[in-house]
């Protein structure tokens, strides 16, 4: 639609001032038009004539064009702003998403929670953050490959691994006593326990340092056993959490200790050539010749650490799906991490690098200020999400049941977490999540089912006539935005846009049906294909979101 009248004022272009353009319609306020152009202007600095009669010359070309009321209006130093035709908004509803991914591969790499240790709020952001990214894609025609990579070797697995044998005596059948329900709690205090004892304690130390080398090299009997029944409940207690979080399901999940062993690899055989360097001891990259820092890739216990395991974690995602994009996304505090790690895979895997996009949020800030999972003070998914819940039943119909009250909790941390700019930390708060008033996920989902309640009062009618009042195109002109919007932000990976959009909707709704009565109007026709316009446009916003949208609350 948009391109329609963009192509047709590059031809008047040519055709007048033999000028090839590339016009651009933007937005504009609705006293002015529906959109506008600055092509007159730019123009004007081109071939040195005045930018007002450029502008009246592409008018006159344009006065008669399918798509608009009236003529075009040139305004100030030579805008034009372009009117269009109630049939025209009434189409620009059914436009569709740009396709221009199609059967693209693209991997979104997303939440990462570390076996041995509990899922916290930080990880709820970043799987709702890369669900919907992944879902802008989808949008966007791509093939979306849904993984997460976890960290099950590294220190942090000793230190959970010092405190599981410490609190069973090293005796495994202990861990056979402990309830499913304990489990998670279970291995998040033997982390704090490990963790604290490395910290405070020179024996506890070394032996945690003896306890990583093993889990390497798998030398030890009973800590091998330990290790694979831990795992084992760190990942079942996984897929729980993502099931309550309503995130959808990961294709893979990439292990450290599958990819560990070819990062390191990947590292030796770059020093010869100068990409890595030998330095007391360990294996560095010396991001400081590309204006960055130096990281160790290799230690001098001769283990690879994280950067080395995500080279490797780069091969084996490239051999799995030779992607087109891999979007990987992290909190901010590995920016700078990131950085060097990809400036180091760009030195032997140019093409491997040059398709990662890292993209950093910032941190979910709540009373307790930042979480920690060392410090014994990590503030859980679940606990929060439960928290949510007993805030959004304080709020609830008193028939409300179980399967709404989780729609509710799960729209309310979901957009407050989106509705936030990615890199911005998010201040969450409870209370105002849930509110059925105001910028929410609730107050959304509830303009929805009042937009459905609304068409459940009649049967379908035929419209006769699509002209529309001045109230009617203003809601009809705002529906029209939802495409554009969605191309924004899956081109900029920016899902706040669509929050943004969906709560100024539903504010234009409300302000058109205080005034304007769709039921028992003689308008009554029109005005219900506008709300269900309404209605869908909504539900389908929710949708990108991973937002429940139920047809009642």
């Amino acid at each position: 639609m948009i391109q329609i009248l963009e192509h047709a004022i590059n031809e008047i272009c040519l055709e007048l001032f033999s000028q090839r353009v590339e016009a651009r319609l933007t937005r504009t306020n609705e006293q002015f038009g529906d959109y506008s152009t600055n092509i007159a202007l730019y123009l004007a600095g081109k071939i040195n004539k005045n930018s007002i009669d450029i502008a009246n010359q592409i008018v006159a070309k344009l006065e008669n064009h399918r798509l608009l009321a009236f003529k075009p209006a040139v305004a100030g130093l030579g805008f034009i702003n372009l009117h269009f035709s109630d049939q025209a908004i009434w189409d620009m509803t059914k436009l569709t998403v740009d396709r221009n991914l199609e059967d693209k591969s693209i991997i979104v790499e997303y939440l990462d929670p570390n076996p041995f240790k509990e899922i916290h709020i930080g990880h709820a952001y970043s799987g709702t953050i890369g669900d919907a990214i992944a879902s802008l894609f989808e949008l966007r025609g791509a093939n979306v490959h849904r993984v997460t990579y976890q960290g099950d070797v590294g220190l942090h697995v000793a230190k959970a691994l010092y405190g599981i044998l410490l609190k069973t005596d090293n005796d495994v059948t202990k861990l056979s006593r402990i309830s499913n329900n304990d489990k998670s709690n279970f291995l998040g205090s033997a982390y704090v326990l490990g963790s604290t004892a490395y910290d405070n304690d020179q024996t506890a130390n070394k032996r945690i340092v003896e306890i990583n080398i093993k889990v390497y090299d798998r030398s030890d009997k009973l800590q091998n056993q330990v290790y694979e029944i831990c795992k084992a409940w760190s990942l079942e207690y996984f897929d729980d959490v993502y099931k309550k979080l309503g995130f959808n399901l990961f294709e893979k999940n990439y292990m450290e200790s599958e990819v560990a062993e070819e990062g390191k690899q990947l590292v030796l055989s770059n020093i010869k050539n100068g990409i890595f360097q030998e330095s007391e001891g360990a294996v560095i990259f010396d991001g400081d010749k590309f204006g960055l820092h130096k990281r160790v890739f290799i230690n001098s216990k001769g283990l690879p650490t994280y950067e080395a395991k995500d080279l490797g974690n780069a091969a084996k995602k490239w051999r799995d799906f030779h992607y087109y994009k891999s979007v990987v996304i992290t909190g901010h505090e590995q920016a700078e991490y990131f950085k060097v790690m990809l400036k180091a895979l760009e030195q032997f895997e140019p093409d491997q690098a040059k398709s990662t996009t890292h993209i950093a949020h910032g941190m979910v800030k709540l009373s307790s200020g930042k979480m920690s999972s060392r410090k014994g003070n990590v503030v859980k998914a679940l606990d929060v999400l439960e928290v949510v819940k007993q805030s959004a039943k304080l709020s609830a119909d008193e028939d409300a049941d179980d399967v709404k009250i989780n729609d509710v909790s799960l729209a309310a941390m979901k957009y407050a977490f989106l509705k936030n700019r990615i890199g911005s930390d998010v201040a969450f708060d409870i209370n105002e999540s849930v509110a059925v008033e105001g910028n929410s996920g609730p107050y959304l989902q509830y303009a929805h089912a009042r937009a459905r309640s609304i068409l459940a009062k009649t049967g379908d009618e035929n419209v006769e006539s699509l002209e529309l009042q001045p109230a009617e195109r203003s809601l009809l002109r705002k529906i029209g935005e939802f495409t554009e919007v969605v191309n924004n932000a899956s081109e900029q990976l920016m899902p706040h846009l669509i929050c943004t959009y969906l709560y100024e909707l539903a504010q234009v709704f409300n302000r058109f049906y205080e005034s304007n009565r769709v039921i028992g109007h003689e308008r009554q026709a029109l005005r219900k294909k506008l709300v269900h316009c309404y209605a869908d446009v909504l539900k389908k916003g929710l949708q990108v979101l991973n937002i429940p949208a139920p047809e009642r609350i």
